[in-house]
């Protein structure tokens, strides 16, 4: 019996051969997760803890969760932090576009959220015996952030839901390419794995895929953050609103020529003290922000830029030789630069900003929901409305615990409600852009600083794409990246102003008419059936 099989046979499915429903297999669930990150697995545990049978999709080894550095924004009982001050900081680092309830209602309830991740075996750095050690970042008004690791804390996150779900049903090398619906409600997922083409028949689904990083030549994201949740969703007839704001990380660490996976360096070093510097050894941000290199991530990422430009200069550099105890505080990023070359206790560290956060995504409420029934999304994927225009940092870990715990529990009421529909599928052709190509097209016309002429050319590109049948993981996010980068740049060229991380050269300032959140769908051709 193959895996397939015998993970049918386990769920109560059936595996067997070539179906009218379309493929080589069938199997069913009550709620199906599409992603085994942060926002993924606190769903998965949720609807299990209701009492639902959930089959969970992994279709990459790593997450981002597992790289994230600086920690988890939180407001910690008896301190002098106040839900309040959390959420004004939110309020200011997106740019007039969150919604001022969503940020509310997840923030209250991040120390909840927390609590059950340390109830699931995670375990935090501490200042004193039962003292969370606390850190600020850029944007934050005071120190909230704990952290695991020192500057491990995604690692941590992963490893403690990770064990957690030890038990659940996680199909590895499993890509959900379609959601199946029957126009009023979901009836499942159409899957590739090692058994061919199948389906999990499901009233529920959750996308937590995570991000787009790899629309770009560089990103700090993981290999499988091709858009693949922004595709799915979009080829189900669902919006996605605020995608042209991606958050371009000011500290990525250059090397010459280096594409793909690039290390972070985190904030949480310029929360220590660490300062930016050009070659010349001048401040990059003094004069820009208020809060100088603690300014919000948009701001000092087009400040590097705006130096970069005017200099001709490839980096800026992260002096950090006056942080005390720096090995033992930041040993990921000591690891990456002595990977580099660098040692980081006597040498600046070469940085540029670097594609790593989309603060839009699949259009949810703040229980994940989506606007096709039984259709939900969780973590990076989804727009809840809390990061508006530019995400503040280490809010993405808060959100993907306490939304995907919420996304699970709603999933689960959901296919209780539901019950058991049975869905048939048509294998679709999609339009898929060389990826190389398409990177190049987008990190030339739609990075850190965009113009109307270069994505107006660069719609153009991605217009020219042909269409073919999936038939491989590669296949797949190809087509993802390329219904993605679409609706990137149509958001981008509606967009004719700069506000949070959307920045128009042609268009420097903001506008007030334009404080209003863009919903995009997918063109019809992208989602022909074969003839």
């Amino acid at each position: 019996m193959s895996r397939g099989a015998a993970n049918a046979a386990r769920a109560g499915g059936v595996s067997c051969g070539a179906n009218r429903a379309g493929g080589d297999w069938q199997q069913r669930a009550d709620v199906v997760i599409v992603g085994t990150g942060v926002a993924g697995l606190a769903a998965a545990l949720a609807a299990h803890r209701d009492g639902r049978r959930v089959v969970i999709l992994s279709k990459a080894a790593e997450t981002a969760t597992f790289h994230a550095q600086g920690g988890i924004a939180v407001v910690l009982p008896r301190t002098e932090d106040t839900v309040d001050a959390h959420v004004q900081d939110t309020l200011a680092a997106g740019a007039g576009l969150c919604d001022p309830d969503a940020v509310r209602s997840i923030v209250a309830d991040g120390y909840h959220a927390v609590a059950d991740l340390i109830a699931d075996g995670a375990r935090f750095d501490e200042s004193a015996p039962g003292r969370f050690a606390l850190t600020r970042e850029g944007g934050h008004s005071i120190r909230r952030i704990i952290h695991a690791g020192g500057d491990a804390t995604g690692a941590e996150v992963q490893r403690a839901l990770d064990q957690a779900a030890a038990t659940l049903d996680i199909r590895r090398n499993h890509v959900a390419l379609e959601i199946l619906h029957d126009d009023s409600a979901v009836t499942g997922v159409l899957v590739r794995n090692a058994d061919g083409l199948g389906v999990v028949h499901a009233p529920s689904v959750i996308l937590a895929t995570g991000g787009l990083g790899h629309l770009y030549s560089a990103t700090t994201n993981p290999e499988g953050s091709t858009g693949d949740g922004i595709a799915l969703a979009l080829w189900a007839g669902v919006g996605v609103s605020d995608i042209e704001f991606i958050q371009f990380h000011p500290t990525m660490l250059f090397d010459r020529g280096a594409g793909g996976r690039r290390p972070l360096i985190t904030e949480a070093l310029r929360g220590e003290g660490a300062v930016l510097r050009d070659a010349r050894g001048d401040s990059v941000t003094e004069g820009v922000h208020p809060m100088g290199d603690l300014a919000p991530r948009d701001v000092v990422a087009a400040a590097i830029e705006a130096r970069l430009r005017e200099t001709g200069d490839e980096c800026v550099f992260l002096d950090a030789r006056a942080v005390e105890r720096f090995e033992r505080r930041f040993p990921t990023v000591t690891a990456a630069c002595h990977a580099a070359g660098i040692d980081p206790t006597r040498q600046p560290i070469p940085v540029v900003p670097g594609a790593h956060y989309s603060c839009g995504g699949v259009l949810t409420d703040v229980h994940g929901r989506t606007g096709l029934p039984g259709l939900f999304a969780a973590g990076e994927v989804a727009r809840t409305g809390m990061h508006g225009a530019n995400r503040l940092a280490s809010n993405s870990l808060l959100e993907g615990l306490v939304v995907g715990g919420r996304a699970g529990r709603a999933a689960a009421a959901h296919a209780r409600a539901a019950g058991s529909p049975v869905g048939g599928v048509v294998e679709r052709r999609r339009d898929a852009h060389d990826r190389r190509d398409l990177q190049r097209a987008m990190t030339r016309w739609a990075s850190v600083v965009r113009d109307g002429a270069g994505l107006h050319d660069l719609a153009a590109v991605l217009e020219d794409a042909p269409a073919g049948v999936i038939r491989s993981r590669a296949d797949f996010e190809d087509a993802a990246l390329t219904a993605t980068a679409r609706v990137v740049a149509a958001a981008a060229l509606a967009r004719t102003e700069s506000r949070g991380c959307h920045h128009r050269s042609d268009f420097p300032g903001s506008d007030p008419t334009q404080a209003v959140s863009h919903t995009v769908h997918a063109q019809p051709a992208l989602t022909a059936p074969l003839s």
